[in-house]
């Protein structure tokens, strides 16, 4: 992790929960805290993947706003766009051409790899 400014948070959590990070503690070699820090970014960046998956499999972003909620390259989105097998395209191939070369800011050959 990078040099952050680190913020309190006290939370109260479900006792099953707790066994889950004391397990995680036990085989990471984990503080408490390294490890909680670690399980909330893991489920903010999964969290961020699902909603961008949602908005876009529901019409209600592009998909290259979509790859930007979800903090992933266009390539990296549509990997895992295709491996969850989302359906969303609701343009001409032409107009997604044209949004990946806009959104990338890449030749023409190179977007219509896609």
């Amino acid at each position: 992790m990078s040099l952050l400014t680190l913020k309190p948070l006290a939370v109260r959590i479900p006792e099953e929960i707790e066994k889950e990070i004391q397990e995680m503690i036990k085989r990471e070699g984990l503080d408490k805290a390294t490890a909680v820090r670690t399980l909330l970014e893991l489920g903010i960046r999964e969290w961020r993947k699902q909603t961008a998956l949602e908005l876009l499999r529901d019409g209600k972003v592009t998909f290259a706003k979509a790859a930007e909620i979800a903090k992933l390259s266009l390539w990296e989105f549509a990997d895992m766009v295709k491996q969850r097998n989302i359906e969303w395209v609701r343009y001409w191939p032409e107009e997604i051409e044209k949004e990946f070369k806009e959104a990338s800011g890449q030749s023409r050959s190179e977007a219509s790899r896609f």
